[in-house]
């Protein structure tokens, strides 16, 4: 087998294969419309004007998100190759996503996840204060939501990398500290599950 040949490293060849790097702060988060269901539960709960929000300031308020990752699941094979394992993949597996958002003074976006989780485990014809109650899980198709779009660009524009999540919903929301310290902004982080996502590359104007 050919060995790999050695090369002298050129500094400045290095720097402009090196630049421009990209950047973790350009991006931009972005849901489809909910499922009719979650939206008629959320306004029943009294948040109003679910979609514009869920539509357009859902994503401005979106601080800090993360792109996803993936893994395969790996069987090994033993004896076949001379007593050498080998592993094969037989599944890919796609990670939860966590999002973390600003919270306003209004806690809009806090109540529509709060309220989404609740509609996937509504309750059943009891009142959650009394001694029978129990929780029944609707089905996914009526909670999870068709696309959910994280667009990382760069701030020339001229590139993005777009990552559509098929299928999400949240799946938890962590806890969020308060104190009677120095006023701070309230940040809450949601974790979505999805069925698989689509990665495509394109210019800023497709």
């Amino acid at each position: 087998m050919a060995k790999p040949i050695v090369r002298n490293i050129n500094m400045f060849g290095a720097k402009e294969a090196l630049t421009p790097l990209a950047q973790s702060n350009y991006y931009q988060v972005s849901f489809s419309s909910l499922k009719p269901s979650v939206t008629n539960h959320l306004t029943f709960m009294g948040i109003g004007n679910v979609r514009d929000f869920i539509s357009r300031k859902s994503g401005i308020l979106c601080s800090e998100a993360s792109l996803p990752a993936s893994a395969f699941t790996t069987g090994e094979v033993k004896g076949d190759f001379m007593g050498v394992p080998q592993e094969f993949a037989h599944t890919r597996i796609y990670t939860d996503i966590d999002f973390t958002f600003y919270i306003d003074e209004n806690y809009t976006n806090l109540r529509i996840f709060e309220g989404w989780m609740d509609y996937i485990a509504s309750g059943a014809n009891v009142g959650e204060s009394q001694k029978g109650f129990y929780r029944r899980v609707q089905y996914p198709d009526s909670y999870k939501c068709d696309t959910m779009y994280i667009t990382k660009f760069e701030k020339n524009y001229r590139r993005r990398l777009d990552y559509q999540f098929i299928n999400a919903f949240p799946k938890s929301i962590t806890s969020i500290p308060v104190s009677y310290g120095t006023a701070e902004i309230l940040k809450v982080t949601v974790s979505f599950n999805y069925d698989r996502y689509i990665m495509d590359v394109g210019s800023i104007n497709n």
